[in-house]
């Protein structure tokens, strides 16, 4: 009797675990230690559940005594998997399709370099291949965005360049944001502010025409870090509260960690809607780039007030070995109206 009150007090504990797990916006737990964590690796978290799901059910046949319980416990990891892999299903598993790019049509490429580890001629390549109007690079040093401009500028696209620094200890530390000449002269926006421990970058247009330009990079949510994560989060959502806005970067969150910070949808940060989501790219993880990128976090974001619409979206995955820890993404924008 003792025996089946603990195993059903087990399988009441694993099956709420799983479920916050799952889904922890259900509970308003999708920004605190744990669930904000693993949530991250959706992708993982379903290989895990897999992996544990058919030693236990392997188990359950070997021994009779173990067969109710593993086969209870297998049967919430089967849900938990099922569910998890139709959350992914719906934000997509990868669309690298682009419509042909029109002249009124922006791209942006957005880097986390790790402390300009790339170097300048790979993320030069990359932004002229693209074709990218705005390039934005977290954990990138002013010295290599200069460098890359003077690349681009031989590739015959000539771009403005903007860097704040934090420190010139740590290259972590730098955030810096490339915008093309076609778009007209462009100024940091000292007034508007940053996230609190890594710089972000907010620029606005000198003659008042144009979008405002934000090159992101939010601290990552580590324990120690988690007051200043979720500050980050209600800083970047109040970037997005206008009208006409592009941000880019390492917002070191999933569309999960937005819940509660938008305009009402769960994928929104203020004004700001995903381009991943609108593309069927959301399940694709952008680190670490270690991992198979189903497997990964998917924490690099191209966002936009409803002033555009994505036409293209790719997360750049034959770059794993360049040294960064991060994947690039690749988004292509046409203004509405």
């Amino acid at each position: 009797m003792f025996r089946r009150l603990l195993a059903a007090v087990l399988i009441l504990v694993v099956a709420a675990a799983l479920l916050v797990l799952a889904w922890p916006q259900l509970f308003g737990l999708q920004q605190t230690v744990g669930p904000a964590q693993l949530v991250s690796l959706r992708g993982s978290a379903i290989a895990a559940a897999v992996i544990l799901m058919i030693a236990l059910g392997l188990l359950a046949l070997l021994s009779r005594a173990f067969r109710r319980l593993g086969s209870s416990l297998a049967l919430l990891l089967l849900a938990f998997a099922l569910v998890s892999t139709a959350v992914l299903a719906t934000r997509g598993f990868g669309d690298t399709a682009f419509q042909t790019k029109a002249d009124s049509d922006i791209t942006v490429m957005s880097w986390n370099t790790l402390g300009d580890a790339p170097g300048a001629q790979a993320i030069a390549e990359l932004a002229l291949s693209s074709d990218a109007d705005i390039v934005t690079l977290p954990e990138t040093s002013n010295q290599t965005a200069v460098a890359v401009a003077g690349l681009m500028k031989d590739g015959g696209r000539p771009m403005w360049v903007h860097t704040i620094a934090f420190d010139h200890i740590s290259k972590a530390r730098s955030t810096s944001v490339l915008t093309s000449t076609d778009l007209g002269a462009y100024s940091v926006d000292e007034k508007a502010g940053s996230t609190s421990t890594l710089p972000s970058v907010v620029l606005a247009p000198d003659d008042g025409s144009g979008p405002v330009i934000v090159a992101v990079h939010a601290v990552a949510p580590t324990p120690k870090e988690l007051v200043n994560w979720r500050a980050d989060l209600r800083t970047i959502a109040g970037f997005c509260a206008g009208r006409d806005v592009i941000m880019a970067g390492d917002f070191n969150s999933t569309l999960d960690h937005f819940a509660g910070l938008g305009d009402g949808r769960s994928s929104t940060l203020g004004n700001c809607a995903d381009a991943a989501l609108q593309t069927k790219n959301a399940a694709v993880g952008t680190w670490p780039s270690s991992l198979p990128a189903l497997l990964g976090a998917p924490i690099d974001h191209v966002m936009t007030t409803p002033d555009w619409r994505v036409t293209g979206m790719r997360v750049v995955q034959n770059l794993d070995g360049d040294g960064s820890d991060h994947r690039p993404i690749v988004v292509q924008l046409q203004p509405k109206g």
